[in-house]
């Protein structure tokens, strides 16, 4: 038994193991209402939740309801693929009434000649120096970032740098056999240092990474200090249509559900592919088109020169 004193001085026992079951539920019972907050305003379906989080829509149906005891780890990739921070889930203050959120959501709904005054305003006067030359294209699978960063590097003679490939040299296999022997966090990590030795070792340079880098608040926070950056965006039929001509069928194959997942993962990321610099649609257009446009977007925010 443990003794709690009330507000009338009055002291009392308690059974100090009921009482933790309790605050246990109470926890379940927040973070289930708050990821389900969080969906519903980002409108992701819950199939499409499980889908981004290998997190089963049973099991999510129970986390909602406040009856589903989650893991750490398992919160953890449902907080990524609604790219909140798992903070905000198990926090004891309302995130919904704090002065963050309630920026956050300003911002997002602003337009974009307002989110551009308001980064000019929180940054710092040092941080384009910090940038030098280097450029980097943002945004999913498909929408022409390398073959464009290619094609403009060879043309400015600047290097071209995949930050995958360079993943895939130091950990010595694919990608795909990374995600599998490491999970989701080893390859973050090797993404996160690959990020710092290319930033070491290049002042000039074309970088090209994954969609997700996005979803890793400090990684992308370095990235938007130390490069000009571009989304590079295209509609979500052209992302499906490209990849498969890739030769890669996994993103149709046995899953019919595919496109509305890909729908769901544009609309969860679009707010934070919207903190580049600027914006290139390559929607409709052939390869030759989207190159002079990029090339206009680098020459007019001069992002690569002295």
């Amino acid at each position: 038994m443990t003794e709690i004193t009330t507000f009338g001085g009055r002291t009392t026992q308690v059974d100090g193991t009921a009482l933790a079951e309790e605050e246990v539920v109470r926890l379940l019972r927040q973070v289930g209402e708050r990821v389900r907050h969080v969906r519903e305003r980002k409108g992701i379906p819950r199939r499409v939740l499980s889908e981004l989080s290998g997190v089963s829509p049973r099991y999510l149906a129970q986390l909602e309801s406040g009856e589903g005891n989650i893991s750490i780890s398992l919160l953890k990739r449902v907080a990524l693929a609604l790219n909140h921070r798992i903070e905000w889930f198990v926090g004891e203050d309302d995130p919904w009434s704090s002065d963050v959120l309630r920026v956050a959501e300003a911002f997002r709904s602003a337009d974009r000649a307002t989110r551009e005054a308001v980064l000019r305003s929180l940054t710092r006067e040092d941080d384009a120096g910090q940038r030098d030359q280097r450029l980097c294209l943002v945004g999913l699978r498909g929408a022409g970032k390398s073959t464009l960063g290619r094609m403009l590097g060879a043309e400015l003679d600047l290097p071209f740098v995949e930050l995958n490939r360079e993943i895939e040299e130091t950990g010595g296999m694919p990608v795909p056999e990374i995600m599998a022997l490491y999970g989701q966090e080893g390859y973050r990590k090797l993404e996160s240092d690959a990020l710092d030795r290319v930033i070491a070792t290049h002042d000039r340079v074309i970088l090209a990474v994954a969609g997700g880098i996005v979803a890793e608040p400090s990684t992308y926070a370095r990235l938007l200090a130390r490069f000009h950056t571009i989304w590079v965006k295209a509609s979500p039929q052209e992302h499906m249509d490209r990849v498969r001509a890739q030769g890669d069928e996994r993103p149709m194959q046995g899953n019919p559900e595919a496109m509305a997942q890909l729908k769901g993962l544009l609309t969860s990321r679009e707010a934070l592919y919207e903190r580049a610099e600027a914006t290139l649609d390559t929607s409709g257009k052939p390869v030759a088109q989207s190159l002079r446009e990029l090339a206009d977007l680098v020459a007019t925010h001069k992002f690569l020169t002295d």
